[in-house]
């Protein structure tokens, strides 16, 4: 990975840790609603390449209240490419939990779970529209992971092999 000062001016502003980190603590934040021992690491890398890609965006956002894995069964389309989604972001998936970790926002639990700290990002959405709906999505996949509760049920069914 390329050094921040050397990155494209638009990778800088796509995958900004800052952001990346927001995105990955909304998600976790409601995993934890659901499920209080937080998320497993292995699902969290799942949430940036479904919440930045546009389209998989797009088709949660527009049935939130629906199953993940009604939703997934009826858009076989989220499934095209997605493993090499999930490969290409993990390093910005690293750096977002980098950032989460120096400021305090996360803590890794014993079983290796991830944790959010209560009181360390803001509980309001602000931002673009995009941004915002980002942060939306990101919670509702956080919610429906915990509710699957079976890490190898959610990576099969966005085909990809645990």
């Amino acid at each position: 990975m390329k050094r921040w000062d050397q990155r494209p001016f638009e990778i800088r502003n796509l995958f900004n840790p800052a952001f990346c980190g927001l995105v990955l603590f909304r998600a976790l934040h409601s995993y934890e609603e659901e499920d209080a021992r937080g998320m497993p690491f292995s699902l969290s890398l799942l949430v940036l390449p479904l919440c930045l890609h546009k389209d998989s965006r797009e088709v949660i956002a527009s049935s939130p209240r629906s199953y993940l894995l009604k939703t997934t069964e009826k858009n076989q389309q989220l499934m095209v490419g997605f493993a090499d989604r999930v490969t290409q972001m993990l390093p910005y998936t690293f750096e977002g939990f980098g950032l989460l970790m120096e400021r305090g926002c996360i803590v890794i639990a014993d079983d290796g779970r991830i944790q959010t700290v209560p009181n360390k990002v803001r509980k309001t959405f602000t931002g673009t529209d995009e941004t915002v709906s980002c942060q939306k999505v990101a919670r509702v996949f956080g919610r429906e992971f915990a509710r699957i509760a079976d890490r190898v049920t959610v990576y099969m069914t966005f085909g990809i092999r645990p």
